[in-house]
């Protein structure tokens, strides 16, 4: 694979002409761009090549523009391809690349809306993608994302974590977090987050591990996620471990084993979501669409440095392990795209 790899590599180097068209034109606007995706009914691979390797203003741009030119959105001319290929035997595939080119194509707080209705939905609630929402975006994108989820499914976000059933520590753990969102504006104080450090600490000692995580779910339900931070970094100041170190060596209950997720997936993104995308291509989680979703949230985020967490934790690219798992195709080269922000053709 890693030699195949490289041959791509060498091709990307020396691409066509019609792929330097559509990939570089956007002093001239996406009148073009526009016209060639329309005009690509059946042709998938022109899709991907077309969006995958866009910005987000550069998405934001096409998806304008096309709606100008022929009166719906881009998302829908996407949608009525993935019903035709539902027809063919490339259904499962075909499907696959089309929901994730939708969902590439939308402001990434409508996108969060859509996954958190689906985590939301499903029998065995998804909290890892609830989380990622909840963990690693800004409070204003927070509030994008609970409108667009108003919006888009006339429910409250809020209340439908609260009302999930069986209560889940997740679950706690994310009422806390969505609290939170409310007490945002405050400035990070160093001071905060010593008296925070101390009280886990405190709480810790004791007998009544309901006594900490009574302190969590209030700490949590009060400070910002930089705040958050800037605590678990001075409770290794002054007590020498990380929290979730200290978490470990006590006897680990639902409870805990949900907050060190939690705590990873706050402090070290790039060790939460590589070992999340090495768990969903190697097929041993349930969270299988965690795939795409990480890769399309986080590719203009860190996925940088997600790439070198995961080279150095699993010895080797994460480019290779996509082309191991994943049948060649389109939805292939969609994700090596995100991965390596260039078209694989």
């Amino acid at each position: 694979m890693g030699s195949s790899w490289c041959a791509l590599e060498t091709q990307n180097l020396h691409s066509s002409a019609m792929g330097t068209k559509i990939l570089t034109s956007s002093s001239q606007g996406f009148e073009i761009e526009c016209k060639e995706i329309h005009d690509s009914w059946g042709r998938v691979n022109q899709l991907v090549r077309s969006l995958a390797t866009r910005s987000k203003l550069e998405r934001q741009q096409i998806r304008e523009t096309y709606k100008a030119m022929y009166g719906e959105d881009i998302t829908s001319f996407l949608e009525r391809m993935c019903i035709s290929a539902g027809h063919r035997k490339e259904a499962k595939i075909g499907s696959k690349v089309f929901a994730a080119l939708s969902l590439w194509m939308i402001h990434p707080h409508e996108r969060d809306a859509i996954v958190a209705m689906e985590a939301l939905e499903q029998g065995d609630t998804n909290y890892r993608a609830l989380v990622e929402i909840f963990v690693g975006r800004k409070s204003s994108h927070i509030m994008l994302t609970k409108q667009a989820y108003l919006a888009r499914f006339r429910r409250q976000l809020d209340q439908d974590i609260i009302n999930l059933e069986p209560p889940n520590p997740y679950q706690k753990i994310l009422v806390a977090l969505s609290a939170s969102h409310k007490a945002h504006q405050a400035d990070v104080s160093q001071h905060i987050a010593k008296c925070d450090a101390k009280r886990l600490h405190e709480a810790g000692e004791g007998s009544s591990g309901a006594n900490e995580e009574a302190v969590m779910l209030e700490i949590l339900s009060k400070r910002s996620i930089p705040q958050m931070k800037l605590t678990f970094s001075s409770y290794k100041h002054i007590y020498g471990d990380e929290y979730t170190a200290k978490l470990k060596k006590e006897n680990s209950c639902e409870f805990e084993d949900s907050l060190k997720t939690v705590i990873t997936c706050m402090c070290n993104p790039p060790k939460y979501y590589a070992k999340a995308l090495y768990a969903s291509i190697r097929g041993t989680t349930t969270d299988r669409g965690a795939l795409a979703r990480v890769m399309m949230s986080r590719a203009e985020i860190d996925m940088d440095e997600i790439q070198d967490f995961f080279k150095k934790k699993f010895g080797m690219e994460l480019r290779d392990a996509i082309c191991e798992a994943i049948p060649s195709g389109d939805y292939r080269d969609f994700l090596v795209a995100l991965a390596t922000k260039r078209i694989a053709s």
